[in-house]
């Protein structure tokens, strides 16, 4: 698995790997309508594409395939995390945290959790801090802000 800077020609792919990752990974903690609003069919370009591009943004690509992605802003806060719902449980995850954790260094790290991804950051030390709804397209869905216990010195 190389892990390398997200690029402006990745976003097709990782449009497409963020919606398949929704619809199929999380339908077992949301409703069909929650991931509907969560993940409609494409995001839009111009807003995802320039928060990646300023944040650090990375992708994990094998065999010319690029299997996650995740972004971290100057700030500390983890903003996305997703994997490829073919790669699901090979490490892809925990590659891209340690990538986003590595370059945060010294900053204390945030995230807003889904209900699905919240045991994974509990098992990386992260700690709720409380349990919100928060609204998209007109429906609530659950999520966690997590934080790191200490600041990271991976």
């Amino acid at each position: 698995m190389e892990i390398r800077r997200y690029r402006e020609e990745d976003f097709d792919e990782i449009a497409e790997l963020f919606y398949h990752t929704v619809h199929w990974v999380n339908r077992k903690d949301y409703s069909q309508e929650q991931i509907e609003a969560w993940a409609p069919k494409r995001p839009e370009k111009g807003a995802w594409n320039g928060s990646l591009l300023e944040n650090y943004s990375i992708v994990a690509v094998e065999k010319g395939q690029v299997t996650g992605f995740g972004d971290i802003d100057k700030s500390g806060y983890l903003d996305r995390l997703y994997v490829h719902k073919d790669y699901q449980g090979r490490g892809t995850a925990a590659a891209i945290c340690d990538e986003l954790e590595k370059h945060a260094e010294g900053k204390r790290i945030t995230v807003h959790a889904s209900i699905t991804a919240k045991p994974f950051f509990e098992k990386r030390g992260y700690l709720t801090v409380k349990e919100q709804q928060i609204l998209r397209r007109g429906v609530f869905l659950t999520n966690y802000v997590m934080k790191m216990e200490k600041t990271c010195n991976i």
